[in-house]
């Protein structure tokens, strides 16, 4: 599969099988991370790999914040279906000094997302699913998994093999709505 197919059909998935991850599929999409540009080649980038299926349920409980499900509406999260079911969970983290730090802006956020979904597209390219999860109890998170209090937990990446096929998924804005050419103005490419 090339770039950009991985691109354009690289779906969230939130239902996993039980079928193990190879190992050298969970190298794979960890080394894809691992290559994953960042500020001043800082690599501020960390990742904890849980497999254990009694701390992956102990995440999936402190993913979702109770002021979330009631806005929502929510009675339940499929992300923390999602990381309790998934063989695979990759905590990713953010050594924050290791990365920009420029006029009040941090840049361990897009360090970290870059190499996620690197991770993220390399997981869909060897035939595994994924999702990211952004909302989660990160001193819980942290204390859990003995993450120093100087590193940022900034998502939970469920991994495996998908239980169903995921639908094509939401629709995308077509380009001249978030587009803007030369300065803001006009969306239409002249």
């Amino acid at each position: 599969m090339d770039t950009l197919e991985a691109i354009q059909t690289r779906r969230s998935v939130r239902r996993f099988s039980d079928r193990p991850v190879e190992a050298e599929k969970l190298q794979s999409v960890l080394e894809a991370a691992r290559m994953a540009p960042s500020w001043a080649n800082m690599q501020c980038w960390r990742f904890v790999v849980v497999q254990d299926p009694a701390m992956k349920r102990r995440l999936s409980e402190h993913s979702v914040a109770d002021s979330f499900v009631t806005a929502k509406g929510y009675k339940s999260n499929p992300s923390q279906r999602a990381l309790a079911e998934a063989p695979v969970v990759v905590v990713a983290c953010a050594e924050c000094n290791r990365s920009g730090d420029t006029r009040g802006q941090q840049y361990y956020m897009a360090d970290v997302g870059m190499a996620v979904a690197s991770l993220m597209l390399a997981a869909h390219a060897v035939g595994l699913g994924s999702v990211f999860v952004g909302i989660f109890d990160e001193k819980q998170v942290g204390s859990l998994l003995g993450i120093p209090a100087y590193i940022s937990i900034v998502g939970l990446i469920p991994l495996g093999y998908s239980l169903e096929t995921p639908e094509c998924g939401a629709s995308r804005k077509p380009l001249d709505e978030i587009v803007h050419y030369e300065a803001w103005g006009p969306r239409a490419m002249e």
